[in-house]
């Protein structure tokens, strides 16, 4: 009887369980993160971290022209709140004007 209850290699079944477990767990924290995406924060600080984040080089200069040109160009929370939602090519794309080169993909 005790050898029906013991894994292929003798082992105890709940290793396997608790393995199993902390698998899921792990998956499952990828999953959601993905779903939900990136924060949003709906400041010109989260707008402009985001930009750096994505502008290659990630020059303080072009940080400080974001945080300077911010509120004059995003009125509201919600337009900001679009702009922190853009992939990393049209956001540097929005505050360059062109199409330049991003960072990769976050």
């Amino acid at each position: 009887m005790r050898r029906a209850l013991r894994g292929w290699r003798g082992e105890p079944p709940w290793r396997g369980i608790v393995l199993g477990l902390v698998l899921a767990v792990a998956l499952l924290g990828c999953i959601v993160r993905r779903i939900a995406g990136p924060q949003l924060t709906g400041t010109c600080d989260g707008a402009c971290a985001h930009y750096a984040q994505c502008k290659p080089g990630r020059g303080e200069s072009d940080l400080a022209r974001c945080v300077a040109e911010c509120p004059s160009v995003f009125s509201d929370r919600d337009s900001l709140m679009a702009y922190e939602s853009l992939s990393c090519e049209d956001a540097v794309e929005f505050v360059d004007g062109n199409a330049a080169k991003t960072a990769a993909h976050r």
